[in-house]
């Protein structure tokens, strides 16, 4: 499974945007062609897409483009020309605004017709979808199993408020009216979409925080959305990176009570012991399981080069 702490956003029309994003610290990053780029942009943003994945250093990251949804005049464009012109060398779509199965069923299947067309391997190019209406969320687990091209799933927090017609002033952020709230109002969306995730292998990405000057509110985003069990979140501007690749990464304190939990189960398992405990705490197998989650992740991504 990818590590994907960051995943930066960038408008797919500006060359200058993509040149810069690629040289960013993110984990990943995908090429906007749906809400980044105007109707009339969108022609020529392909060709920016193809470019970039063809002849454009992604430094050790799977190239990624965002198309347009499947009710829209463009999407069709979005797919068949941008495989054929980047072809072997395309890594990911980004699907928005997913609401059933038959949508990625149907996205598979043209996919596929494109990639035998171009002599490329069938399934080769992985999808990843994003969760961003009311109908999206209830057909979620279906979904998430709906073609093995799928990696991951992603909140569109903005989208998903509209869609359920909830107030909503700061996206990605708390507003007064989480004040009026006993709780946080996106809890339910955002560990269904985790769990849905889980129980299909996928990722789970959360949404952006759209004031790219609130660290603060980053950094609390953040944290929730980790807490909840997201593995990473988007970043619309470089300069959120950091941030996210920090705090969806363990401390140094994780890490070192995930190794001696780890060690403490070792020792207890070659004696023959089924029992053990760790600074006094005792210590089952889900503890166990969720150490190993926690070294696994700290072994990092394999990081863009600098250069």
């Amino acid at each position: 499974m990818r590590v994907s702490r960051s995943i930066l956003a960038v408008p797919a029309s500006s060359t200058k945007m993509v040149e810069k994003g690629l040289s960013s610290g993110a984990d990943l990053l995908f090429l906007d062609l749906e809400d980044a780029v105007a109707p009339d942009s969108k022609a020529e943003a392909r060709k920016n897409v193809i470019h970039a994945v063809a002849k454009l250093d992604w430094r050790g990251r799977p190239p990624m483009y965002r198309m347009n949804a499947l009710d829209t005049p463009f999407f069709y464009r979005d797919v068949i020309e941008v495989v054929e012109g980047a072809g072997e060398d395309l890594g990911l779509i980004l699907v928005p605004k997913v609401e059933r199965p038959e949508d990625l069923a149907t996205l598979d299947t043209l996919l596929r017709s494109v990639e035998v067309a171009s002599g490329l391997q069938p399934g080769k190019i992985k999808l990843e979808a994003q969760i961003e209406t009311a109908l999206g969320l209830v057909n979620i687990d279906a979904i998430a199993r709906a073609t093995d091209r799928l990696e991951a799933l992603h909140f569109g927090p903005g989208d998903y408020a509209a869609s359920v017609r909830m107030p909503q002033t700061s996206i990605g952020t708390m507003d007064e009216w989480d004040d009026l709230y006993p709780g946080h109002r996106f809890h339910y969306v955002m560990h269904r979409i985790v769990v849905a995730a889980r129980a299909a292998g996928l990722r789970a990405m959360d949404g952006p925080v759209a004031d790219f000057r609130d660290e603060e509110g980053l950094r609390k985003s953040c944290l929730l959305a980790r807490s909840i069990g997201f593995d990473g979140k988007w970043c619309i501007h470089p300069g959120q990176i950091e941030a996210a690749n920090e705090l969806f990464s363990p401390s140094e304190d994780e890490v070192e009570w995930a190794r001696k939990v780890v060690g403490a189960y070792e020792e207890a398992a070659a004696a023959g012991s089924g029992s053990i405990s760790v600074d006094g705490k005792m210590v089952d197998a889900a503890s166990i399981r969720m150490a190993r989650n926690t070294l696994n992740l700290a072994q990092g991504p394999q990081m863009p080069h600098k250069g």
